[in-house]
């Protein structure tokens, strides 16, 4: 497949502002989305940002001494498309090769639960597309069914923010649940690393990745396949 023939990645970033009741601000991190970005643009593949409730969504971790992050940051390009993030639910899932999540706490609280992220998950994966997640954005992934009522997870390699990790940043009594516990309860092969390690886990089409470190070869990766397709 010639990459001017794929179609566009969506990418998907959470609209939850706060951590819970800690009251502290959170959202999407955001070179867990510019690194991935980077990837994508350097390949000429199209890419269209949503979040759940569209429009800007919250910024975590947002540090403009990584380059990467400053050089988005700085593209009124890419400034207005995250200021116009499309609404999950008005999008089609056809339209896309692949959907990623970005992680960052919010996505704790609003992707697990929410009925489009789950349909947009079951129409690219059983369209044949990239399903993808890094760090937090696995809560993506803990009730996403497939048309069989079957979790897309049960039986599959996923990497995802570890319970340890939880632990050394001291929200594992902030956040709604356990990340990597609770793909486990739906059946999924975690596969942790060193806490703060890169880690990418590819399984078929299924793409994740650990934390932060992990954000640009989970891009990598979703390229590799969306390349390998033709």
């Amino acid at each position: 497949m010639m990459t001017g023939t794929i179609k566009p990645i969506l990418c998907v970033v959470t609209s939850h502002p706060i951590r819970g009741d800690s009251g502290e601000p959170t959202g999407f991190a955001m070179l867990e989305l510019t690194h991935p970005l980077a990837v994508f643009e350097s390949s000429n593949i199209p890419v269209e940002i949503a979040s759940i409730r569209g429009g800007h969504p919250p910024i975590d971790f947002f540090d403009l001494s990584d380059p990467i992050n400053a050089r988005f940051w700085n593209d009124k390009n890419f400034r207005m498309a995250l200021a116009n993030s499309r609404v999950l639910d008005d999008l089609d899932p056809a339209d896309y090769s692949a959907v990623f999540f970005a992680g960052g706490h919010g996505a704790m609280w609003d992707f697990a639960q929410n009925e489009s992220v789950q349909e947009v998950i079951r129409q690219v994966w059983e369209g044949g597309g990239v399903v993808a997640a890094v760090c937090h954005g696995p809560a993506a992934l803990v009730n996403a069914k497939l048309s069989d009522k079957s979790y897309l997870v049960a039986g599959k390699k996923v990497a995802a923010f570890t319970d340890a990790e939880e632990l050394e940043v001291n929200y594992e009594k902030v956040v709604p649940f356990l990340l990597a516990s609770t793909l486990k309860k739906r059946g999924a092969l975690h596969q942790p690393a060193a806490n703060w390690s890169a880690n990418i886990v590819v399984d078929g089409r299924l793409v994740t990745g650990q934390n932060p470190a992990s954000a640009q070869g989970v891009g990598l990766a979703i390229i590799d396949l969306l390349k390998g397709e033709g």
